[in-house]
């Protein structure tokens, strides 16, 4: 069965576009408000699982809500995530053979990973008086 394309899930698309970061349903929703967009929070929801199982969207877990982004990269990524302001980076993973030998040395095997690192940008260190790298 064939996926459905709707002017919903267009607009939502372009949204997401428009966002350089990880974003919540929720500040998804307000743009498009903003924007003059009338879609219901459940439809942005339901569009966004949608896209998610179809690997459309990336989604990580902060703070406990979950965030989408629309990535450009085709194959396999990963991403640095500031935890306070949201900006994103995506980054090159470890190698395989790495995760590999780390698999191994505790009786494991890969079904399959993801890699978010969650810290802090320096805009945000610098606001918090944080010299710390």
């Amino acid at each position: 069965m064939g996926e459905r394309n709707t002017r919903q899930k267009d607009v939502i698309r372009e949204a997401l576009q428009g966002a350089d970061d990880f974003i919540s349903a929720q500040q998804l929703h307000a743009r498009l408000e903003d924007a003059g967009e009338h879609i219901a929070l459940a439809t942005v929801y339901r569009q966004l699982g949608t896209m998610a199982d179809a690997k459309q969207v990336d989604t990580v877990r902060l703070n406990g809500q979950q965030l989408f982004r629309l990535c450009n990269a085709g194959g396999h990524h990963h991403h640095l995530m500031c935890v306070s302001c949201g900006r994103t980076v995506e980054i090159d993973p470890p190698s395989e053979a790495w995760l590999q030998s780390v698999a191994q040395q505790h009786d494991f095997t890969i079904e399959s990973h993801t890699l978010e690192v969650f810290g802090l940008c320096a805009d945000c260190r610098a606001a918090r008086g944080d010299c710390a790298a």
